[in-house]
């Protein structure tokens, strides 16, 4: 392993003080770089003391200048992970770090990524929410996340179950990328049940990105700290449902803290996973009902491109005047292929080729639950 690498990944595990503390210490130079990262590793046992640095930090930067810290097993693995074309560990002083991610107080000192990493350069959007959510609260984050990416918008998530994975499963059934942080090592990719979506997001030219070691488990204060660099990859964040002590909330108001854009849907009183999405509101975030609501506040960051592939898409597929009739038909809340049934009148096999031309134009969506209008 080349030892720049070895480097940054000392620093990226030294216990006992985090990213934004590692970064402080780096002094920049004038221009705004790092003028030396790697200094820190090379002070004396009494410069590190003088620091106030704590024991355990003094104790691994020991290890690492005698030989003894990280594990060469360990940077071994590491090196073949590398091997594979896909795989890529991106250190805070690269071109390829994400610019926006850049600009947060505490940002991760380095990332790995399985996937495309020049994808964390583009315009993102945030789509989190609970991971016990209601079945209406699926189909909005389906619908919500196949609008903004139709769009032009990369669509960023976790990956947990719920609404997160929801998101991630629209963009990859238009075969369009996405980005998945996880609290988890990428060797380790948690749900379990999530590892075909999470190949299928590698394949599409999306990624996979997590800060922390290739095997690390899901522990449950990683997913906290996660959240800070999905909102910290993004313009904004739109919080689909949520209750009152969701994560989602956490990511919410750390984009508040970095200065992104927070936007919530609004849902029944009697739902709890509402109650959240409900307080984000009160304290600011804006209600949300469709998704020009989010493009257009976004407009300056995310680029005039994002309208300029959607509106070639439906202005270059016109709809026949019986699928005109249809799409009237079909609201922004979901409807059944039984409700269209009864009422046009028609048969499922004349709906059905007018229903697939008209979602593989871009107007409507097919969900599990039945169809939805999208513009």
């Amino acid at each position: 392993m080349h030892e720049h690498l070895r480097e940054w990944i000392a620093l990226s595990e030294l216990p006992g003080i985090g990213p934004g503390g590692l970064l402080r210490l780096m002094q920049p130079d004038a221009s705004g770089d790092l003028a030396d990262q790697t200094s820190l590793l090379q002070l004396s046992h009494h410069q590190l003391r003088s620091l106030n640095l704590p024991v355990q930090t003094i104790h691994h930067i020991g290890a690492y200048q005698r030989g003894e810290w990280p594990d060469s097993a360990y940077l071994q693995e590491i090196d073949r992970w590398l091997q594979q074309p896909y795989n890529h560990l991106v250190t805070f002083n690269c071109d390829r770090y994400p610019p926006l991610l850049k600009q947060i107080s505490d940002p991760p000192l380095l990332l790995y990524i399985s996937g495309d990493p020049d994808l964390l350069h583009l315009p993102q959007l945030a789509i989190v929410g609970s991971r016990s959510a209601s079945r209406n609260g699926i189909a909005l984050s389906r619908s919500f996340a196949s609008d903004l990416t139709a769009s032009g918008i990369t669509i960023t998530s976790g990956l947990a179950r719920g609404v997160d994975g929801a998101a991630h499963m629209a963009a990859v059934e238009l075969s369009k990328p996405t980005v998945a942080v996880l609290g988890s090592g990428l060797m380790n990719v948690y749900p379990r049940q999530h590892q075909s979506l999470a190949d299928d997001i590698i394949s599409l030219g999306g990624a996979l990105v997590s800060e922390y070691p290739l095997r690390m488990a899901p522990l449950p204060h990683n997913f906290p700290r996660r959240n800070r660099i999905i909102s910290g990859l993004s313009a904004g964040v739109l919080v689909v449902e949520a209750a009152r002590r969701s994560g989602s909330l956490i990511t919410a108001r750390l984009a508040l803290e970095q200065g992104r854009e927070v936007f919530a849907l609004p849902g029944a009183l009697n739902n709890p996973q509402s109650h959240g999405c409900h307080d984000l509101i009160r304290e600011g975030a804006t209600l949300i009902e469709t998704s020009a609501q989010i493009i257009d506040p976004l407009a300056s960051l995310l680029g005039s491109y994002c309208y300029d592939e959607k509106r070639e898409a439906t202005d270059s597929i016109k709809l026949t005047d019986a699928e005109a009739v249809l799409l009237d038909q079909i609201s922004y809340q979901l409807v059944t292929l039984e409700q269209l049934i009864g009422i046009t009148g028609l048969d499922a096999p004349a709906l059905l080729p007018q229903l697939v031309a008209m979602e593989l134009s871009g107007y409507i969506a097919n969900t599990p639950d039945g169809y939805q209008r999208l513009i």
